[in-house]
């Protein structure tokens, strides 16, 4: 087994998601190997990262909407206030969602469905920087 491991810097520009597809499957390409697993693992507490429909983009629009309906700013009952109203709410859907995404590959591509892509899923309203670590396992 061989591993190779990548950090992707993203800047983000507010809140949604945005596709790292490519840039994971870069990393794939990158390492040599051929089957194994890719790991990516967010290294931040107010966004996450998801596998999501990549053909219409109004899938992801559903689930975000939905998200934000569910925890919504300026709940009375939060405490952790100070870094202003979306930061409590970004660190619940972080924790409602995920920090890392696993997807096996074959052939040197990652075997994700038809209309499948892995995104990373910003909660916060303003736009930040990201760092996401990639770790390629296989032979």
């Amino acid at each position: 087994m061989s591993v190779h491991q990548a950090t992707l810097t993203l800047r983000t520009s507010g809140q949604g998601t945005q596709e790292i597809t490519d840039a994971v499957g870069r990393e794939v390409t990158r390492s040599g190997l051929k089957t194994g697993v890719v790991t990516v693992f967010c290294r931040h507490t107010s966004c996450s990262l998801v596998v999501m429909e990549n053909a219409d983009p109004t899938a992801r629009l559903d689930l975000e909407g939905w998200l934000n309906r569910l925890v919504p700013e300026d709940d009375p009952h939060f405490e952790h206030t100070l870094e202003g109203p979306d930061d409590m709410p970004s660190h619940i859907k972080m924790a409602l969602t995920r920090t890392s995404e696993s997807v096996p590959f074959a052939e040197g591509r990652m075997l994700l469905g038809t209309w499948q892509g892995i995104f990373l899923w910003e909660h916060r309203r303003a736009p930040h920087v990201r760092n996401l670590v990639v770790t390629v396992i296989g032979e």
